[in-house]
């Protein structure tokens, strides 16, 4: 009984295989935003009975679908339990793609999947290529089902004494996908409205439960498929995995060293800690602005240099195929390789004694040209718009762009007008990326029939 709703949904989607993949992507999560407004517009959604207004539903619809975090209304203070459970379903389906979720019922009735499915579901996960993506799709759906279970266990232990039994273990469960997914939303209004983690910044179970379960689902789907076949041997690694789990490392360790030696003595932030919590809370800094936007030391007492390094953090993400946003490890790697081979005067980027195509190159390029052109762009627009200085507008851009979500605390207090200015971020970071993937994956070599005298054109 509980398939048939998802079966005709999935009939319905399944008639719209002649549509380009890209579309398809947009289209599911234009419905989930859509239907979750909607929902989140209901009285029942919110706590006191009364309708909340279009763009708060919509802002928040967004920021769950597109797994960012951001928010205009402490999740826990205004929405009701019916609100919250709508916000952790859009949590959920945004963070593993519709799409996945939806063929997992022709897994259930054991039915085949067919090209178009693949190449779906291939967008949905951000992936680059086809081969063995059922297979993939399959233990995704099973990982996450026992990496999200097992970190509600611990979380509802931890909150245990102090929300009793409902309480915690619904707050386990609702941390435990909001970490996985990278999403960044809590229920811990209750201790102070839009304070986050900053009440638990002392418990390393906590902290150290939500950073694993952020690095698990941020490391990507095809390098949870290579560890699993290759962990007696990690020498058998794909070249991918291990770019990726490299560029994780450093980036993790490099954010956390950053930020323990910038703000050890801020006030603000670091300054009144002990000195394992201010290891701790580094470490959690670091991994939280990779795409998850959980906060531990409050955003908006950062030094310059700091917010400056989180907006870059925060644009790199997580990795390609993961639960995560931004450019991708992956893309910045290829970034990286390319200013080392034009360096060393090389017409070729290697690595490893491996070539990277041409065509990948031109492709990391272009994205991260297209985000950086739109990054400064909507975060020129914001600071003119409400009158804020463009660091904390480029914070809250490059956290809406990256579906990051964590704040200086100027979001709920800008205008309409930048709060669209943001969905709108929100839903092209999410989305538009995973398009312009499954675009670039749909399109074909097209040789050029016309070659055209070369010209040099003066750089530098």
């Amino acid at each position: 009984m509980l398939f048939y709703p998802l079966q005709a949904l999935r009939r319905r989607l399944s008639s719209m295989r002649n549509l380009n993949p890209a579309r398809i992507v947009v289209t599911s999560f234009g419905i989930i935003i859509l239907v979750g407004t909607l929902l989140l517009m209901l009285p029942i959604s919110s706590r006191d009975g009364v309708p909340t207004d279009l763009i708060t539903c919509l802002f928040t619809a967004t920021s769950a679908s597109c797994v960012t975090g951001l928010i205009l209304v402490d999740t826990w203070v205004h929405w009701s339990l019916f609100g919250q459970v709508v916000i952790l379903t859009m949590i959920q389906l945004g963070g593993l793609g519709f799409m996945t979720v939806i063929t997992s019922v022709s897994f259930a009735l054991r039915r085949r999947i067919g090209l178009s499915e693949r190449l779906i579901m291939v967008s949905t996960l951000n992936l680059n290529d086809m081969d063995g993506v059922v297979r993939m799709v399959r233990h995704a759906l099973l990982g996450t089902l026992i990496i999200e279970g097992t970190g509600a266990v611990i979380l509802t232990a931890c909150f245990l004494p102090q929300f009793g039994l409902a309480g915690g273990l619904w707050r386990g469960i609702f941390h435990a996908v909001s970490a996985f997914c990278n999403a960044g939303f809590d229920l811990l209004g209750c201790n102070g409205a839009f304070t986050s983690l900053l009440t638990y910044n002392g418990h390393p179970v906590v902290l150290l439960t939500i950073l694993s379960l952020i690095t698990i689902g941020g490391l990507g789907f095809f390098v949870w498929e290579d560890l699993i076949r290759n962990w007696r041997t990690p020498r058998r690694l794909s070249l991918y995995s291990k770019l990726v789990i490299l560029m994780t490392g450093a980036l993790i360790l490099g954010g956390a060293v950053f930020f323990l030696g910038v703000e050890w003595d801020n006030p603000n932030t670091l300054g009144s800690m002990s000195w394992w919590k201010k290891i701790l809370n580094s470490l959690f800094q670091s991994v939280t602005l990779r795409t998850a936007g959980f906060d531990s030391i409050g955003q908006g007492g950062l030094r310059d240099s700091s917010l400056a390094m989180s907006c870059i953090l925060m644009l790199i993400g997580g990795s390609s195929g993961s639960t995560a946003g931004g450019l991708k490890t992956g893309t910045v790697a290829i970034l990286l390789l390319t200013m080392r081979a034009v360096l060393a005067g090389r017409e070729e980027v290697t690595l490893r004694r491996r070539t990277i195509s041409q065509r990948r190159v031109m492709s990391a390029l272009t994205l991260t040209l297209i985000v950086v052109v739109l990054f400064l762009g909507v975060s020129m627009v914001l600071s003119v718009a409400d009158e804020v200085p463009f660091l904390s507008a480029a914070f809250e851009t490059a956290s809406a762009m990256a579906t990051v979500g964590v704040t200086v605390g100027i979001t709920p207090t800008l205008s309409t007008f930048s709060h669209i200015l943001l969905i709108a971020a929100m839903f092209l970071g999410r989305v538009g990326i995973m398009s312009f993937s499954v675009a670039f994956l749909a399109r074909g070599r097209n040789a050029a029939k016309i070659h055209y005298p070369v010209i040099d054109i003066m750089i530098g």
